[in-house]
C-alpha cells in the first residue's frame, strides 16, 4: 500500500511541475502579447495624430490643437501652438509637473510611471509612461539631452508663444 502512495505522490509532483513550467511559458508569452499590443497602440495613436495634422490646413490645426481633446483621446498639441501646460490633459500636466522637480537631474520613464499611479515594476506600464514622455519630446514640451532622462527645454522667444511666426526654414 505504501509503494501505492509513493507512486501517487510522485505522479503528482511531476504533474504540479508540469503544471508550474507550462504556467511560466503562458505567462511569457502574455507578456509578449501586452507588449506588441501596447505598441500597436501607441503607433496607431501616432499614425491618427500625424493624419489629423496633415488633413488640416495651418491656420484650422493651430485652432484644433487649443481645444482640449474631447474622450479617450489624449492629444498633445505642440508647444509653439500652445500658451501653457495648463492645455496638457491632466496626466501630460503631471509629467510636466514631475519634470520641473526632476530639474537638471531629468524625470526618468519608471519615476514617470509613479507620478501616472501605475505599477513601475510593470515594464508595459514604465513603456508607456516611455511614450508619454518621447511624445512630448516631439511636440516640443520635452527634451532628452541623455538617453532616458526627460528635461524641460530652453524657453520659447515670446513671439512664438504667442502665436507668431517664427522666421526661417519650413517644418
Amino acid at each position: 500500500m505504501r509503494a501505492v502512495l509513493e507512486m501517487r505522490q510522485k505522479a503528482a509532483a511531476a504533474q504540479v511541475k508540469r503544471l508550474e513550467d507550462e504556467l511560466e511559458r503562458v505567462r511569457a508569452a502574455l507578456a509578449d502579447a501586452e507588449e506588441v499590443h501596447r505598441r500597436r497602440v501607441i503607433g496607431l495613436e501616432q499614425y491618427l495624430e500625424a493624419l489629423a495634422e496633415e488633413d488640416a490646413p495651418a491656420d484650422v490645426a493651430s485652432e484644433v490643437s487649443r481645444r482640449k481633446p474631447v474622450g479617450p483621446r489624449r492629444a498633445v498639441p505642440h508647444r509653439r501652438h500652445a500658451t501653457e501646460v495648463k492645455e496638457l490633459s491632466p496626466d501630460y500636466q503631471a509629467l510636466m509637473t514631475a519634470a520641473v522637480d526632476a530639474g537638471g537631474d531629468g524625470l526618468g520613464a519608471r519615476r514617470a510611471a509613479v507620478v501616472l499611479g501605475w505599477d513601475s515594476a510593470s515594464a508595459s506600464r514604465v513603456e508607456g509612461a516611455r511614450a508619454r514622455l518621447k511624445r512630448l519630446v516631439e511636440r516640443g514640451w520635452l527634451v532628452e539631452q541623455k538617453p532616458g532622462r526627460f528635461t524641460l527645454p530652453p524657453p520659447l522667444p515670446e513671439r512664438d508663444a504667442a502665436g507668431g511666426r517664427r522666421q526661417g526654414g519650413g517644418s
